[in-house]
């Protein structure tokens, strides 16, 4: 229920068509959330890595349905461009997508360690609020992070630094939901609270 909100304003983009091994894959999986493994690629050529990037971004607003190996895909080619080419101005949003796809494959993990990134390597990125909302989510649903104190930490720190943001508005919104279930959720809601 409380994913609601962001996704209603966030684009999920997910898949790509790539011909890499599945093992390499895997390998990106966050098994510390600390870090995130990442084979190298067969080329370090930030305008190759963009070129697969943008592939697999087109690629996936063609999908219906999140499907694995497609997500894995993606995520490989979107982390290669974030990670190899730091400096360019895609990477921190490539980095969101990156974890807009991991949340829509249930990997948590995956999304914390992509998101934590985003935030402290690009602190002027346009679209910080919204990569802190996203980790704050990641925190408050059970399913994923379920770590309520953390995600009020995340929520109130993007309301202190983006007062006058949209996502400072969702913010004070989710933190009146913590702690409740989906039930009491729309039961409040039907009562006008």
């Amino acid at each position: 229920m409380k994913a609601f909100i962001i996704s209603s304003t966030l684009l999920f983009l997910l898949g790509c068509n790539s011909s890499t091994d599945q093992q390499k894959q895997n390998d990106l999986i966050a098994k510390d959330s600390a870090k995130i493994v990442v084979d190298t690629p067969a080329t370090k050529d930030c305008a190759v890595l963009y070129k697969n990037a943008r592939a697999c971004d087109s690629i996936i607003l063609l999908q219906t349905e999140v499907d694995q190996a497609l997500a894995t895909k993606t995520i490989r080619a979107f982390t290669d461009f974030a990670f190899y080419c730091e400096s360019d101005s895609l990477s921190p949003i490539f980095l969101v997508k990156t974890a807009q796809i991991a949340m829509a494959i249930n990997n948590a993990n995956q999304a914390k360690v992509v998101l934590d990134r985003c935030i402290s390597n690009y602190p002027k990125f346009k679209n910080k609020p919204a990569a802190m909302f996203m980790l704050a989510q990641l925190y408050d649903e059970q399913h994923m992070l379920n770590n309520e104190e953390e995600a009020k930490r995340l929520y109130e720190a993007l309301i202190f630094e983006y007062p006058k943001s949209d996502w400072a508005t969702n913010a004070k919104s989710a933190i009146k939901l913590l702690g409740k279930s989906d039930e009491q959720i729309v039961k409040d809601f039907s009562k006008g609270k």
